[in-house]
């Protein structure tokens, strides 16, 4: 029996939008077809001038639970992530402990169920000291892929990833380099489980460190070379191995044709990039100050129409947010104290939607922010679509309503981020995970029912 029917609305699923009435039994969409009676008993949405899109997937959150509540906790976490239409949100592993193994994934699952408002999945992440028995075990966990922090040393005493080498009072190991991936590359391709990098060369980090007085010292301090090395490398290695290598937070049009390259070399490869870099060019530092602080850099706005160009052709398949919180004391330090990182997760659908309809094709933004994302989660069987068997994972806007972007709309504990006082031309009405009820009316309802996705297909 249908219980909840979401009528009336402009739909887009995998074929376009069509206006249609999507029928939901058990959490899953069963129908998705225009006109008909209403069942009887049947929770009943009116989306007429509305909407309905898939659920969002963020793949790139930190959520810093468990380690740095104070900074955001899973509550916090998926309450802004439910807010923005991103109903699966997948955190990365440098929380504390990290997720180095299965027993701490499996922990760290435990205390983010009680807490998550949207579904949520683990990454893993790659140590230079890391085992085939350790990343077996965290795949047999659940993992929806591995991180490796090239050039991110370790702290073996706080269990900890630093993005220091030269930590005081931390007992620390090498960083993984390229060597550690073309080590354990075949083991993750075995696995059937992406590899995701944080593409800065280390070497030329370290040959432009500079103090850092300006945001022009920030820029020549991490230069679009580094990212673009650490693709090249990356992806030599991933091609001999046959693993899936995902590039996150791609910023510059160096990297994009570094990754290009590797494309057409036949490797199988991936590439995200975030609001931050679609949206913004290092003019804007002026304004937005600390809070537009992050690693890699916004760089120029040539740097950004290149990454325009490239999400709309297709190329850039996939825009996440690297929401990476501090609280507020943390942002409003001097520029070269004050930490890398900022909100987003509330604003991605927004955002994307907005640059969609400016590029002419609003259906690229769940194409940006669903369908490429459940691929590359293993998730493209039960999310990322509106298609009949998928979770009934609903996002109804409105088109004809602006939101404007403000310190007390947002619910992470950072409210000040990067896109700060942009008005975008819609509003998130209604969310719902698995055909529950997360938003109504711009609200959050309900209790807590976020479930742990695990990839299909990895073994």
């Amino acid at each position: 029996m249908t219980e909840l029917l979401v009528r009336g609305g402009l739909v887009y699923g995998p074929d376009g939008p069509v206006e249609a009435d999507v029928h939901v039994t058990d959490g899953v969409i069963t129908r998705v077809e225009a006109g008909g009676a209403a069942p009887d008993g049947a929770m009943i949405v009116d989306a007429t001038g509305m909407y309905v899109l898939p659920g969002a997937i963020d793949v790139h959150v930190h959520s810093r639970d468990p380690g740095f509540p104070e900074k955001e906790d899973f509550g916090t976490l998926t309450a802004a992530a439910a807010m923005g239409g991103v109903t699966t949100v997948l955190d990365m592993p440098n929380t504390v402990p990290a997720v180095d193994a299965a027993g701490v994934l499996e922990a760290k699952a435990a205390l983010a169920r009680p807490k998550a408002r949207v579904d949520f999945g683990l990454w893993g992440l790659v140590r230079s000291s890391s085992t085939v028995e350790q990343l077996e075990g965290l795949a047999a966990a659940g993992a929806v892929g591995f991180k490796a922090y090239l050039g991110y040393s370790f702290s073996t005493s706080r269990k900890q990833v630093l993005q220091s080498t030269d930590a005081d009072g931390a007992e620390l190991e090498a960083p993984p380099d390229y060597g550690t991936l073309a080590r354990l590359a075949p083991v993750l391709a075995r696995l059937g489980l992406p590899l995701a990098i944080h593409a800065e060369d280390p070497a030329i980090l370290a040959a432009f460190r500079r103090p850092l007085e300006s945001y022009a010292d920030l820029l020549d301090s991490r230069p679009p070379e580094a990212e673009a090395v650490a693709i090249s490398a990356s992806a030599a290695i991933a091609k001999e191995s046959g693993v899936h290598l995902h590039v996150a937070h791609l910023s510059s049009a160096l990297g994009l044709r570094a990754a290009q390259d590797a494309m057409r070399a036949g490797t199988r490869l991936t590439l995200e990039t975030g609001p931050q870099y679609l949206w913004l060019s290092d003019q804007d530092f002026a304004r937005l100050g600390t809070a537009m602080k992050v690693f890699p850099p916004v760089r120029t706005a040539a740097d950004r129409d290149a990454l325009v160009e490239a999400a709309a052709s297709g190329v850039i398949r996939i825009v996440a947010t690297d929401h990476a919180p501090h609280t507020d004391e943390e942002k409003s330090r001097p520029f070269e104290h004050a930490p890398s990182g900022s909100p987003g997760v509330q604003t991605l659908y927004l955002s994307c939607l907005e640059l969609a309809k400016r590029l002419g094709d609003v259906s690229l933004a769940p194409r940006w922010v669903s369908e490429g994302p459940a691929e590359l989660a293993g998730l493209r069987e039960t999310k990322g679509a509106i298609a009949i068997g998928f979770d009934a994972d609903l996002v109804i806007v409105d088109p004809n309503r602006k939101t404007q972007l403000r310190p007390a709309l947002m619910r992470s504990r950072q409210r000040h981020g990067a896109l700060d006082a942009r008005e975008f031309g819609f509003a998130v009405s209604d969310v719902f995970l698995r055909g529950r009820p997360v938003v109504r009316d711009g609200k959050l309802v309900g209790r807590a029912a976020g479930r742990m996705v695990r990839p299909l297909g990895s073994r």
